[in-house]
C-alpha cells in the first residue's frame, strides 16, 4: 500500500499533487493491511530541511505494495535553526521521545551541516548517539546518509572520515560490488549517483572493519556500504534521494556566494551534470547570476535549464529503498511470528481453553 497522510505535514500534500497515491488516515485505519512504522531523523540545515524531507519521503512512498508505510519526520534541539524552520518543527515533526515509546520498525538518519573538525565536537553528537544506540535495539534497520553515515561508521567501528583533495560534486557512474546482496535484487549492475561531499571513507577502511561496499565508482568512490551482518545498518556516501535539479541548485547558492564576497572562487560545474544543450544554457545562467541580474528573465532561464537535466538515478534508488523496505517488513513479521510462539500456552498451543472460556460465558 502506499504513503499513508497521518498528519496534515506539507509534504503529504504535496506529493499528492504531485501524482503519488496517498492514503488518508481514516481509510488506512479501516484497511486491515500491514503497517511499516518509519522514522525520519531529518538534521540538514533550514535550506534544505523541507526537500530532503520530502525527497526521503518520495523514495518511502515510491515502494512496492507491501504494507502501509507511516513516515514520522523528526530532528534534535541541539542543531541551530532560524524562527520559521524551528516553528514548522514544533508545529509538524514528531518527538524522540514519543516515538521511542511507540516504537519504529526502520529509521533514516539524514546528513547535516558541521563546524568543527572533529564531529564528536558537534552540539548535536550525543543527541545523534543517543538516537543511533536506541535504534540499534529496537528497529529493524538503519538507513544512513551523507554524514550520517561518517557519524555511525565513527560511532561503530572508530573510523575517521578523509577530507577529500577537493569537493566531490557531480553524477557518477557506479557498479554493483556485490551482486547476491539482497538490498540490490534486480538492480542494475550499473547506475549513477549524485555526490555532494568533502570527506570520504574508502573501500579499503571500510572493508578493514568488516563491512560490505555493495557500490563503488572509480570517480566518485564508495557510494553504498552495509554492516557485517548485511542489514543491521546501510551506508550512503552519494545522494541518489535528490530531485533533478538538487545539484543546479546547489550550483546557484555557490555562484551567489561567490558573487557576494563569501567564497574566494568561482565554483565549478558540477561533473556529469550539465549535459549538451544544458552547458550553452548553465553558461547564459552563470553569466546572468553574476551580473546580478534578477527576476522574471533569470528564473525562465533557470526553468529553460532544468527541462534539459536529466535524472539518471532516480529509479535504481527507488528499487534500492524498496528492496530495504521488503527486508525491514520480513525481519519485523520474523519477529511477531517468534514473539507469538513465546507467547504461546505449551499446554494450550491453539488458544483453545480460552475460546472455551468466552463460549461458556
Amino acid at each position: 500500500m502506499p504513503l499513508v497522510a497521518h498528519t496534515d505535514l506539507p509534504t503529504f500534500a504535496q506529493l499528492r499533487e504531485q501524482g503519488h497515491e496517498m492514503l488518508s488516515l481514516d481509510r488506512a485505519v479501516r484497511q486491515d493491511i500491514r503497517e511499516l512504522h518509519i522514522g525520519f531523523l531529518n538534521m540538514m540545515p533550514d535550506a534544505a530541511l523541507r526537500a530532503t524531507e520530502r525527497q526521503f519521503i518520495r523514495l518511502v512512498g515510491g515502494c512496492n505494495r507491501i504494507a502501509q508505510f507511516f513516515v514520522y519526520p523528526f530532528s534534535l534541539p541541539e542543531l541551530e535553526r532560524d524562527g520559521e524552520t524551528k516553528a514548522y518543527i514544533d508545529r509538524y515533526y514528531s518527538r524522540f521521545d514519543e516515538l521511542r515509546g511507540a516504537g519504529l520498525d526502520a529509521l533514516i538518519i539524514t546528513g547535516a551541516n558541521v563546524a568543527n573538525p572533529a564531529l564528536e565536537q558537534e552540539a548535536f553528537w550525543d543527541p545523534l548517539i543517543e538516537v543511533v544506540r536506541w535504534a540499534h535495539g529496537n528497529v529493524a534497520s538503519t538507513l544512513c546518509s551523507c554524514l550520517a553515515t561518517h557519524a555511525l561508521l565513527k560511532h561503530h567501528y572508530g573510523i575517521d572520515r578523509q577530507p577529500l583533495p577537493r569537493k566531490r560534486w557531480g553524477v557518477y557512474s557506479h557498479r554493483v560490488a556485490d551482486p547476491g546482496h539482497p538490498l540490490l535484487r534486480e538492480i542494475n549492475t550499473r547506475f549513477d549517483v549524485p555526490h555532494s561531499r568533502y570527506n570520504d571513507i574508502s573501500r579499503a577502511v571500510l572493508e578493514a572493519a568488516g563491512l560490505i561496499v555493495l557500490a563503488e565508482s572509480e570517480e566518485g568512490g564508495v557510494h553504498m556500504a552495509a554492516s557485517p551482518d548485511q542489514f543491521r545498518v546501510i551506508y550512503w556516501q552519494g545522494h541518489p534521494e535528490y530531485d533533478v535539479n538538487s545539484l543546479l541548485k546547489e550550483y546557484k547558492r555557490e555562484l551567489l556566494r561567490f558573487a557576494g564576497g563569501e567564497r574566494e572562487t568561482r565554483p565549478p560545474l558540477p561533473e556529469h551534470y550539465f549535459r549538451g544543450k544544458a552547458l550553452d544554457l548553465v553558461a547564459d545562467y552563470t553569466a546572468e547570476l553574476l551580473a546580478g541580474a534578477g527576476g522574471a528573465a533569470t528564473a525562465a532561464l533557470e526553468r529553460r535549464l532544468t527541462s534539459h537535466l536529466d535524472n539518471t538515478w532516480g529509479d535504481t534508488a527507488k528499487a534500492i529503498v524498496n528492496n530495504w523496505l521488503g527486508l525491514v517488513y520480513q525481519t519485523t513479521n520474523l519477529d511477531r511470528k517468534r514473539q507469538f510462539m513465546q507467547d504461546l500456552d505449551p499446554d494450550d498451543p491453539l488458544g483453545l481453553r480460552d475460546a472455551r472460556a468466552s463460549v461458556s460465558l
